[in-house]
């Protein structure tokens, strides 16, 4: 669901605004994914430094993944589990990254994220 609201945020900011048009190109791999498709989105995103975003779950970015073609993670729903949101963001901190990576980890202050993140 949260894939779904930041997808329509970007087509959204995308749209011409005051004569801008806004290029803020992206790919996106969920759950619904074919396995087959995976590997040449993955492969696109690496390759092409137009692409401003990929957009995945830490569930499906946990597991498989090289996306050294970013250098910036943003984790918005946190895992009951660290490792797994630490496994998601091992995709772009990897052998081959030339870059400094930043992870940002966006919590609701006394939200339910708060109490997980403390956790």
């Amino acid at each position: 669901m949260i894939l779904n609201l930041l997808e329509e945020m970007l087509n959204v900011f995308n749209a011409s605004k005051e004569g801008k048009k806004y290029n803020l190109t992206f790919t996106r791999i969920d759950g619904d994914t074919k396995p087959e498709l995976r590997e040449s989105i993955q492969e696109n995103f690496n390759n092409d430094p137009s692409l401003f975003a990929c957009l995945l779950t830490t569930k499906v970015g946990g597991f498989g993944l090289n996306l050294v073609g970013a250098d910036r993670a943003i984790i918005l729903d946190p895992d009951w589990n660290p490792a797994n949101d630490n496994q998601a963001v091992d995709r772009i901190y990897r052998i081959g990254q030339r870059r400094d990576c930043i992870v940002y980890r966006l919590v609701t202050k006394g939200g339910f994220e708060e109490v997980v993140y403390k956790r």
